[in-house]
């Protein structure tokens, strides 16, 4: 059974991704008591995903293992795994949040041998590399996952499977009997911070994903160049595995479009940029790389990239917005169809692979949002007096890059800790 202590003078953190993790911490480290909640196995969310940040391409690995030791070392911060919340009562400075866990079916034993893993033979779509890859049914989340800890997919319990991955453990880490638990915790505030999710490409029907081999998205492409992806770092067709040396960037693939995401997910551009230099790092004088665009939204430290990147010889900046993408059918190669809009030229442009730049898209889910919120008509959570101390970090807030998130993150927890020294304040 699940055991947190809290109080009205408590914050809670909503979300484990890079800007809870930094609320968390921050309050935390003031003296704070702190329940960080992630509906992952694993803290770290999205940016975990990442094989290099822009500008400086340097590894979230980096980043991830400083802010996770923080984590450790800190007796403030409480970790709930594989939970959700599901409601918040009450009112500022005194809420009692609802915690809804799911079961990992491992416990705290578990001292990641593998060795449950290596027992199973089922096998899923692994979602850490988007369904690029398999997973075993006993399985870690990835080589740097905290807790570092196996789960087992709850679409092996009262299987053989999970008979065997049980028997393997020489540690008695595996218990089949646990239950889904229900969790009260009082609170003063609460940060949000959810996150984003990739928008849905197949909702983009004349772009083919799904449909036209060879279509991919940045997020799956980024998982594509990280060496402990699903293709070992390789930049290769999902068709047929050939390398993909002449590679198409689509900026704005569902944004600022009144059918799809009408914000500019501002993180797009350098995105793009950025995944075009795996290209030329990979194939060095044999890249060819294609950007289509509307307009590049690059800005300060961030200019200086982008000047870099179109000075390269490898890569051609295309201004057009990609009206529809085919298959040859007798290639594998999508083509691309629009109209250059500087020199009005049609073109039916072919290439070996095509990165769809699809937009950030809230987790914030106004139906089931746990209490009463304002959000704007993107989606993201608005900072209005009517929210109380529900505070928005990083992208629940708005879309932003990982070094804003941070900072936006920093400022939600100030405001959190403000709550509760009141909190603290009239009741001392």
């Amino acid at each position: 059974m699940t055991e947190v202590v809290a109080t009205n003078e408590t914050i809670l953190v909503v979300g484990g991704g890079i800007s809870g993790m930094t609320a968390a911490l921050e309050a935390a480290e003031t003296g704070k008591q702190v329940i960080l909640v992630e509906k992952r196995p694993y803290l770290g969310g999205r940016v975990s995903q990442l094989y290099k940040y822009f500008p400086k391409l340097c590894f979230p690995t980096c980043g991830l293992e400083i802010n996770q030791r923080r984590a450790k070392m800190n007796p403030n911060v409480t970790v709930v795994t594989m939970a959700e919340v599901t409601r918040i009562a009450g009112e500022s400075g005194n809420y009692n949040a609802t915690l809804k866990i799911s079961p990992r079916y491992v416990n705290e034993n578990c001292t990641g041998c593998g060795d449950c893993a290596k027992a199973v033979d089922a096998e899923f779509d692994n979602e850490y590399d988007y369904g690029l890859s398999k997973r075993k049914g006993a399985y870690l989340p990835h080589l740097m996952a905290h807790p570092m800890r196996y789960v087992l997919d709850p679409r092996m319990i009262g299987t053989q499977d999970a008979e065997k991955a049980k028997a393997a453990c020489q540690y008695e880490a595996i218990d089949l009997d646990m239950q889904e638990e229900e969790l009260q915790v009082p609170c003063g505030a609460v940060v949000w911070a959810t996150g984003w999710k990739p928008y849905d490409a197949a909702k983009i029907q004349p772009y083919g994903y799904g449909r036209v081999p060879n279509v991919v998205t940045n997020v799956e492409f980024e998982r594509m160049a990280d060496p402990k992806g699903p293709t070992g770092g390789k930049l290769v067709r999902p068709s047929d595995g050939k390398e993909a040396k002449n590679v198409a960037f689509v900026q704005c693939a569902g944004s600022r479009d009144r059918n799809h995401l009408l914000h500019c997910s501002r993180v797009c551009c350098m995105a793009s940029l950025k995944q075009a230099t795996y290209v030329a790092d990979a194939y060095g004088e044999g890249a060819d790389i294609s950007v289509y665009y509307i307009d590049i939204r690059v800005i300060d430290r961030f200019e200086d990239f982008y000047e870099k990147v179109k000075r390269s010889a490898k890569t051609n900046f295309i201004k057009s917005k990609v009206a529809s993408i085919v298959a040859n059918t007798e290639s594998g190669n999508p083509v691309l169809h629009g109209v250059d809009t500087e020199g009005y030229n049609r073109y039916a442009n072919e290439h070996d692979l095509v990165v769809l730049a699809t937009g950030m898209e809230p987790s914030v889910d106004a139906d089931r949002f746990p209490t009463k919120i304002v959000i704007n008509r993107e989606g993201f959570i608005e900072p209005a007096p009517e929210n109380g101390a529900i505070f928005a970090a990083g992208s629940a807030a708005d879309a932003l890059d990982v070094n804003r998130a941070v900072q936006h993150a920093t400022g939600a927890a100030l405001r959190a800790i403000q709550v509760v020294n009141r909190v603290a304040g009239t009741e001392g």
